[in-house]
């Protein structure tokens, strides 16, 4: 990716040996590493931060959906389920696996959020 294409998008999408990693930017300019996988991806019963997500045209990601759990295998009960985001756009879901605490995923949550504005936590919060 050149320097002007660098400039103009907000997070840049790389590649790692085991899995593809995409960096979100928050409101505070904060950078957070997230794995890509399948919108139907099975997750461990860990603490984190999601975003369901699908690709504009020109292949950069836009976030439909960005929530934090104490239990990704779970998600959150009773928002936005994964049929909801997938009919507004998204094809995958981003994890950020978190294990510094509830308030650290509270943060990056509403910083994202806060720079992001995706649809469905719109719906949510009005």
């Amino acid at each position: 990716m050149n320097f002007l294409s660098q400039l103009f998008h907000r997070h840049q999408k790389t590649e790692t040996a085991s899995s593809p990693i995409t960096n979100w930017v928050g409101e505070s300019g904060t950078q957070y590493p997230y794995k890509i996988h399948p919108l139907d991806a099975r997750f461990q019963a860990v603490p984190g931060t999601y975003i369901y997500a699908g690709q504009s045209e020109d292949g950069t990601w836009v976030p439909v959906y960005i929530a934090q759990t104490r239990n990704l295998m779970q998600r959150l009960e009773g928002h936005v389920s994964m049929e909801e985001a997938r009919e507004k756009g998204a094809t995958h879901i981003h994890v950020h696996i978190s294990t510094t605490g509830q308030a650290a995923r509270c943060y990056e949550e509403h910083d994202l959020v806060n720079h992001w504005h995706p649809l469905c936590n719109d719906a949510v919060e009005s």
